[in-house]
């Protein structure tokens, strides 16, 4: 497979992550806001963090390593898939492990919410550690999926399962209210149930199929799913699992990282669990565009890279063609995600307390609902930038170099840990924010010095996308000043007839934007429209 191959088939899984979790997003958008009406905001704290804390934990520090190996060029390419199929097996007795050790943490170690407010907490732990533990059931088939770019198949079944949750949560919420936590933990059960069943139905009907046969699909069977070795080779592949031991390492401070404030409210009650399930709400709404638009470009684009560049060579000992195209994806990737995260910065400022009051009404636009919402607006712009940098340096970084970044991202673990702390104190919820930011900074730093020195001996220089025209940088200059001057003559006590005033005002600055980037970002409209719009790609191949 050449790399303008490869690049077509993360472009095309980019491009359906991208519908999928917009869905996704779309659909908890609107639950959330259905919830909001039915139960308290103690509930939803304890809900959306400490709990959701328990699974991703469970789950990410259960399989992230795994698939970050088992995808890698080194070992994704070239490598015995029934030793691969036998080591993605331990995800299930290491998940079982983490589930163990968690619920006992989360049961007799952290505080205990009053059961008259919450009741059925302990099941409700117990049983979202299950959920995790049944969904690694799906895992060997997901980096199978993954390996071999069946993007349609991870749409269909997360869809089915986030369609079958947001039911059974509806369902639950308007006629067993009283059921308390169980609606949430019954709810979650139901969506990696779903999730696993659709993986291996699939896998049912393809493994013997004959276009699996004329595809050269490594298994060939379902007992080739199973752990199992043949002809007396080894059990499991020990480049790849020397592989994972690294990333595993690096997993722990990745999550702290990326779930760092959950654990801060979790472990030390800096918030009351009211404040935590409004800062988790704001949380999830400021995180929509990170989530649903970003992440799916740097789950997809990380496969492209890790299968185009081959790890810990530099450029000279590489191919130049695969070197030159890598490069130039890196250039549009990181134009891309910087003008999507300045726009939102621009606008997220001038609309928070709109989007807020429309949402949640007066729970969620009074207090320092609008303020933690606009400090995340600019966050998102540093989340977008690490993102593409992270993704292509996790995929070019040698193990050693991996090892070496777990000691960097060691001492950012600690860092965060402690402004998080400190800045929650002084600023609530903001320091929160405050504390990624700082964080994110750091990373974004070490990562463009890694991208420079790797193509410092190379014509190409990929980090010239964090630069903006000077064009599209005054039209949104002159968009904050004009959107914050109409929020505080327009919104948002005046009624609706000023709040369309207010809309219409940023969708007119909008328009104005997006003609700047129309005009000066050629490069980058041709990539979105070439490789990250299907139909259009489909007319050009």
């Amino acid at each position: 497979m050449t790399s303008q191959d490869v690049l077509k088939n993360a472009s095309t899984l980019a491009s359906y992550n991208v519908l999928l979790q917009v869905m996704f997003r779309v659909l908890t958008f609107l639950l959330n806001a259905f919830t909001l009406r039915f139960v308290s905001k103690e509930l939803i704290g304890v809900v959306n963090v400490r709990l959701t804390l328990l699974y991703s934990t469970l789950v990410f520090l259960s399989r992230e390593a795994f698939r970050r190996a088992c995808l890698s060029s080194s070992a994704g390419t070239k490598h015995n898939w029934r030793r691969t199929i036998n080591l993605l097996w331990l995800t299930l007795p290491l998940g079982a492990l983490w589930g163990v050790l968690l619920v006992t943490v989360w049961l007799w170690l952290l505080e205990v919410p009053d059961p008259k407010v919450i009741p059925f907490y302990g099941p409700a732990v117990v049983l979202f550690a299950l959920a995790g533990v049944q969904e690694l059931l799906a895992e060997p088939l997901w980096v199978l999926a993954q390996a071999h770019m069946f993007v349609k198949l991870k749409v269909v079944a997360e869809s089915l399962a986030m369609l079958a949750k947001c039911c059974m949560t509806v369902m639950l919420v308007v006629f067993a209210r009283e059921w308390g936590l169980y609606i949430f933990s019954l709810a979650h059960l139901v969506y990696t149930g779903v999730l696993v069943w659709c993986y291996a139905l699939y896998f049912l009907r393809y493994l013997p199929s004959k276009e699996a046969a004329e595809s050269n699909f490594p298994l060939r069977n379902i007992g080739d799913l199973m752990p199992h070795t043949a002809n007396g080779e080894p059990l499991l592949d020990w480049t790849v699992a020397r592989l994972t031991w690294s990333f595993f390492k690096q997993s722990f401070l990745k999550q702290i990282l990326t779930e760092g404030e959950r654990y801060v409210m979790t472990f030390l009650n800096v918030l009351s669990f009211g404040d935590q399930g409004v800062y988790d709400i704001i949380n999830n709404l400021g995180s929509m565009v990170a989530r649903f638009i970003f992440l799916p470009i740097e789950e997809s684009f990380y496969i492209f890279f890790a299968k185009v560049l081959e790890r810990g060579r530099d450029v000279k000992s590489q191919k130049k063609e695969d070197v030159g195209v890598a490069a130039d994806v890196l250039q549009c990737l990181l134009k891309l995600v910087l003008v999507i995260g300045l726009i939102i910065a621009v606008f997220g400022y001038a609309y928070s307390r709109l989007a807020l009051d429309i949402y949640g009404g007066s729970l969620l636009s009074s207090g320092e609902g609008p303020a933690l919402l606009r400090c995340y607006s600019f966050y998102v712009l540093l989340l977008a930038v690490n993102g593409v940098t992270e993704c292509f340096v996790f995929a070019a970084m040698s193990q050693e170099e991996v090892d070496k970044y777990n000691l960097v991202m060691l001492a950012l673990s600690a860092s965060f840990l402690f402004l998080s702390y400190m800045l929650t104190w002084w600023a609530g919820g903001v320091g929160f924010i405050l504390a990624n930011s700082l964080n994110m900074a750091l990373r974004i730093m070490h990562s463009i010095l890694y991208i420079r020195r790797y193509f410092a001996s190379s014509p190409w220089k990929p980090l010239q996308g964090l630069l903006p025209s000077p064009l599209l940088c005054l039209v949104l200059i002159v968009s904050a000043v004009v959107t914050v001057l109409s929020e505080a003559v327009f919104c948002c006590d005046g009624g609706w007839f000023l709040r369309l005033v207010h809309i219409s005002v940023g969708a007119l600055c909008l328009l104005f934007v997006l003609g700047a980037i129309l005009i000066t970002e050629t490069q980058l409209t041709v990539f979105v429209r070439t490789q990250l719009m299907p139909q259009y790609r489909k007319k050009h191949i």
